[in-house]
């Protein structure tokens, strides 16, 4: 098939998402399609781009800022995003052609304008990846009450829903939402598709943790993004309650809001069991964790939708087993426990959180078998060779 992907995220970003679009692009081509990625790019200094990465054509389309910037700019920016593709699109080669099928990344929520006028250029199928369900997490993180904010962007998500023949969620508890009959049409299609990543080879690392002085500990690794949504704020009263093992050290690589706030608390509190290193290359990554025992997952508390972050999906892939604090009833509680790859903690109480570290770095070194597992589960659930083929069959339906 030609299929046509849209995103906000694409390397040389380094973000989860745009690893995973670069993984499921990679697969995608592998199995014979032909992809164009329109990448929403507000470092453009020209219009449009285009430029081939490992057989992937990547169309860079300019657009207006909406990262790492505040809410009022980045809501206006991504207002307009999709108007702006849409007009740098047009005067681009590619919109003289034509596709079978019509895949988006969500977030953002506001590819909808864009999306349905590829859609009715080409009628075809399209396919929506959804990995938050916005607004209702931030309702659910007391970041937005229920007033015309909220209105306002469940238009603008209803509005990309309604684009969708087909939705992808990422848990089985993502469906309950969509069981609300204004939402969809009934020629719609909801469906599991969970998160994907591709194993890559360890080329090494710019970090070196045997040139730190938290050398010879069990490494417990956080990569990724430091945000409100992560509720890193109990992970650091995790390295705070264990500021005397000598047993446990903690590793924190990458950006996120909340990163300068715990870097300070560190230097404050004079902690000598935790260290900071600045976003690495993805191709890192296996290099990174090679160095480490166990993954940390944190999601804040009052979440109450389901979510399997990208970092889970890359810690199982690599072996680690994971120390998760994370919302009650999310599915990926049960994940865990099932699969045996980790520790999972939904009370938000400290003690429970530091006993289970202690507990999870005593049985890793008696348990020869938890790395398998983990890369098991990966292989089973989390391989871009299923997602890939997933999407196939929806845009072929």
């Amino acid at each position: 098939m030609r299929i046509v992907i849209i995103a906000d995220t694409f390397p040389p970003l380094r973000s989860s998402g745009a690893v995973q679009l670069k993984h499921l692009a990679t697969q995608f081509t592998n199995q014979g399609h032909s992809i164009t990625m329109l990448i929403a790019s507000p470092e453009a200094i020209i219009d449009w781009s285009i430029e081939e990465l490992d057989g992937i054509r990547v169309v860079r389309l300019k657009s207006p800022k909406t990262k790492d910037i505040n809410y009022f700019l980045r809501t206006f920016g991504e207002f307009f995003m999709p108007y702006i593709m849409a007009r740098n699109f047009n005067k681009s080669p590619v919109s003289n052609e034509t596709w079978d099928g019509i895949v988006w990344y969500s977030p953002s929520i506001f590819f909808g304008p864009l999306v349905r006028k590829i859609k009715q250029l080409n009628k075809c199928n399209t396919y929506l990846i959804i990995r938050d369900i916005f607004p209702e997490w931030a309702v659910d993180m007391g970041l937005m009450g229920k007033g015309l904010p909220y209105k306002f962007f469940r238009s603008i998500a209803r509005n990309q829903y309604s684009v969708a023949n087909t939705i992808g969620v990422q848990t089985i508890g993502n469906l309950k939402y969509f069981d609300d009959q204004s939402i969809l049409k009934s020629d719609q299609n909801v469906e599991v598709l969970h998160n994907w990543l591709l194993r890559e080879a360890n080329v090494g690392c710019s970090i070196r943790i045997s040139d730190t002085h938290i050398h010879g500990r069990k490494i417990f690794v956080y990569a990724g993004n430091m945000g409100v949504a992560q509720g890193m704020d109990l992970i650091f009263k995790l390295v705070e309650q264990l500021k005397d093992s000598k047993n446990i050290g903690f590793l924190f690589v990458g950006r996120g809001s909340e990163v300068q706030t715990l870097r300070s608390r560190v230097s404050i509190l004079g902690l000598n069991n935790c260290i900071f290193f600045d976003e690495i290359d993805p191709t890192e990554i296996p290099g990174l964790y090679s160095q480490c025992h166990v993954g940390l997952v944190s999601l804040d508390a009052r979440h109450k939708t389901h979510n399997i972050p990208g970092k889970f999906v890359s810690y199982m892939t690599y072996g680690l087993p994971v120390l998760a604090n994370i919302n009650a009833g999310n599915d990926l509680v049960d994940l865990i426990k099932r699969e045996g790859v980790g520790k999972v903690c939904t009370d938000s109480s400290i003690e429970s959180l530091s006993n289970m570290a202690i507990e999870l770095a005593e049985e890793i070194t008696l348990d020869n078998e938890v790395g398998q597992r983990c890369k098991n589960l990966a292989i089973k659930m989390f391989s871009p060779q299923v997602a890939v083929k997933k999407i196939v069959s929806a845009l072929q339906a």
